[in-house]
Formats: structure tokens, C-alpha cells, sequence
């Protein structure tokens, strides 16, 4: 299966999925017009991947803005990941924020509280 890699820009995160290793990166800030149309191609990317695995998959988020259309497709695209993780797919969210970003933090501590998977809070400095 081929790796997915999207182009940081100003307003979208970069996106460099390796489906070998298994460790899908998300890096950036998130405040596309259409998050749907930013988001339903990795999506589509995910779905096609995780029934082709066969590694543990490491979902490594570092995201320093993310605005409200943004987080409701990243919680659906989460959403998505826990249903193969609910059927016996292993799998992880790392969700990174820097010690003083109190709305990074908090909505990873939300996504946490609703995905009821392996969910982690990892604080950076800077």
C-alpha cells in the first residue's frame, strides 16, 4: 500500500502516513475552509489501510491550531480508527500540545473522553 503524504500549507497540517511502519503523523494547524474536503481523503486512505495491516498503528497528533470544523472531522476520523480498534486492530493516539496550550490540551482531553481507546496526553516544552 502506498505511504499518504500531504504538503503543509498555512492552513492545513502536513500528513505523512507510513503504512509500513504503521506510524501516521499529523503536524501542523488545521483551519482549512472545508475540512471535509481536507479530511475525507485520509479518511478514505485509513479505511483502505487498516483491513491491509497487520502492525501496531501509532497515530502521532501535533496540531498548534485547530479550529471547530477541523476538530469535528478529526473526532470522526478518530471515530472511525476506535471501530477497527473495537474490532481487535491495535492501535494508538498519541496527541501532542505544549505545556501553555490549554486548548490543544483540553480537546485532546475531550477526544479521550469519548474515543475510550488508547488515548495519550503527551505534553511538550518548548
Amino acid at each position: 500500500m502506498k505511504d499518504l503524504v500531504i504538503e503543509k500549507t498555512y492552513s492545513t497540517p502536513a500528513i505523512i502516513f507510513n503504512a509500513k511502519s504503521g506510524v501516521l503523523r499529523i503536524e501542523g494547524r488545521s483551519i482549512p475552509e472545508n475540512p471535509a474536503v481536507f479530511y475525507d481523503p485520509i479518511v478514505s486512505w485509513l479505511q483502505e489501510y487498516f483491513p491491509k495491516t497487520n502492525v501496531a498503528t501509532k497515530i502521532e497528533v501535533k496540531l498548534d491550531y485547530i479550529n471547530s470544523g477541523s476538530s469535528k472531522s478529526i473526532l470522526a476520523m478518530f471515530k472511525m480508527v476506535k471501530q477497527f480498534y473495537d474490532n481487535g486492530y491495535q492501535c494508538q493516539v498519541n496527541w501532542h500540545f505544549e505545556e501553555d496550550d490549554e486548548s490543544i490540551r483540553d480537546l485532546g482531553k475531550h477526544f479521550k473522553t469519548l474515543l475510550k481507546m488508547p488515548f495519550n496526553l503527551v505534553e511538550t516544552y518548548s
